[in-house]
């Protein structure tokens, strides 16, 4: 009979303990599912600073003397100066104004006279480009002979242009022999001086296809002005080294 009774409690207890778990629901048991959409965990900053693309700024290294002069030979000069964004204009300046480097003082005059990442100042940039070239250096003597050529400006004088040009050929500057038998073509400058320009621009060694066929059209038109004897003789002479 006790026996009973104890079996008849247990059941009801268990039965109680169902009933408790019903009315409760899900609420009393533990979370399990993953974090909500609109709540995500933060991010870590050091992954998310390697992830953005990175552009560290870069000081521009000053341009060395046989670097400078091969830009300026290939007329890369004034791009190369925006190319670095105009950041070695007081280096430039430095390099023109104090140290006189002829280099420098003709990269300086062309920024000044075509406002290439300075203001412009044609008169100035002028005169930097005639310290240059009372220093020798073949592209100012060109560019300036070039210029009073065709009065760009400056006021056109053929003659100081054949001065600088021959000048500039001299020195062996392919594009100073090429303007300069041309102006001697055009009738300026002395027929004395034709034999030593079509010598020049004969025994120049010219890769550009360009500037190999304008250098013989003008060869055969300064010819025209020369006795045959003469070219022969240029013509079967060893070029000079």
């Amino acid at each position: 009979m006790r026996l009973h009774v104890n079996l008849i409690g247990l059941v009801g207890l268990l039965v109680s303990f169902s009933c408790l778990a019903a009315t409760t629901g899900s609420s009393a048991l533990p979370n399990m599912s993953g974090p909500e959409v609109n709540s995500p965990e933060p991010a870590d900053p050091k992954s998310a600073q390697d992830d953005a693309p990175y552009k560290p700024l870069q000081a521009v290294q000053i341009y060395s003397q046989d670097e400078l002069l091969d830009l300026i030979n290939k007329n890369q000069h004034l791009a190369r100066v925006k190319a670095d964004r105009c950041q070695l204009n007081q280096d430039i300046e430095l390099r023109a104004e104090k140290l006189e480097l002829p280099a420098y003082q003709f990269l300086w005059g062309d920024m000044l006279a075509w406002g290439v990442c300075v203001p412009r100042d044609a008169k100035l940039g002028i005169h930097y480009m005639w310290q240059a070239a009372q220093q020798g250096l073949p592209a100012a003597l060109e560019q300036l002979g070039r210029y009073y050529a065709h009065g760009t400006l400056v006021q056109a004088n053929p003659e100081r242009a054949v001065q600088l040009l021959r000048e500039s050929a001299s020195l062996g500057f392919l594009k100073a022999k090429l303007e300069y038998v041309n102006l001697l073509v055009q009738g300026y400058g002395s027929p004395y001086d034709y034999k030593q320009a079509y010598q020049w621009l004969y025994n120049s060694i010219i890769a550009d296809k360009k500037q190999h066929k304008q250098a013989t059209m003008l060869l055969l038109s300064l010819a025209q002005k020369m006795p045959p004897g003469v070219v022969a003789q240029v013509q079967d002479s060893r070029p000079e080294p």
